[in-house]
């Protein structure tokens, strides 16, 4: 039997092979623009309330192995749910001045590099080496926030239930004329109505993370230089200040024109 040489698959040009990048032409299209003086109707976001939200964290954090010193640490805010709470109403509305609550819940995200220590027999020196853990330490809070703008509530669906009138002989020990008088309950009817409402989203624009991080149970080397020594456990505590903006897409009316012809 002849062997089969297998080739591995070859693009017919490798773009990526070459060292020349050329410079493309280009000039100025052409839009299409509604005419002036029409009115539009337009969806866009709108900003409700930019805030500035303040919590303080508290968290133990285990590491898998003696930690001589913490190299460094870096650290993201992560935002899973930001939700606006607004009451429904009966029919479509904005919302008077006020405040609202706003629900928020996340991590601080932390990648912490550190120093474990690979123990000499001398015990003259201490080497170590690099690793890094990751962990998240989650917050949840609700902050009642005033609205630069209305916001638009929510339409709350209804559902009505009706019946029909039924005549029923009543049978065995009642007199013929008698009849069993109601409404059928071998039967449903209901009419409902449903409102697809737009709901608030939320931007997460800036953080700021002021951390202390203090070991719980370090202890030193019973033989190896003085000062050194490694441990497993650390308390931190955090005050995370996040900036988030409140939208909500909304509906208005525009005209189209120049403005300098007004």
């Amino acid at each position: 039997m002849s062997e089969k040489h297998h080739h591995p698959k070859r693009d017919c040009v490798e773009v990526s092979k070459s060292a020349n990048v050329g410079e493309c032409a280009n000039t100025e299209g052409e839009t299409l623009i509604v005419p002036d003086d029409v009115l539009r109707t337009i969806r866009v976001p709108v900003q409700l309330a930019v805030r500035e939200v303040t919590t303080n964290l508290v968290a133990d954090i285990h590491f898998p192995e003696p930690v001589m010193e913490i190299k460094d640490v870096k650290k993201r805010v992560e935002i899973v749910q930001c939700r606006l709470l607004t009451p429904p109403v009966g029919a479509p509305a904005f919302s008077d001045n006020g405040t609202f609550p706003l629900v928020i819940k996340g991590y601080v995200r932390k990648n912490i590099q550190y120093a474990t220590p690979i123990y000499n027999k001398e015990g003259n020196c201490v080497a170590s080496d690099i690793k890094s853990l990751t962990v998240r330490v989650p917050f949840e809070c609700v902050s009642n926030i005033p609205l630069d703008a209305p916001v638009q509530l929510p339409v709350a669906n209804t559902r009505s239930e009706f019946d029909f009138y039924r005549e029923q002989d009543l049978g065995r020990g009642y007199p013929e004329k008698d009849q069993f008088l109601s409404s059928d309950i071998s039967q449903f009817h209901q009419f409902s109505t449903q409102y697809y409402n737009q709901l608030p989203f939320c931007e997460l624009l800036s953080s700021t993370i002021l951390e202390w991080d203090e070991a719980t149970n370090r202890h030193q080397y019973n033989e190896g230089p003085v000062g050194e020594g490694c441990f497993t456990k650390i308390v931190e505590k955090m005050i995370v200040t996040f900036t988030v903006k409140v939208l909500q897409n909304q509906q208005m009316v525009i005209e189209t024109g120049d403005d300098d012809d007004a």
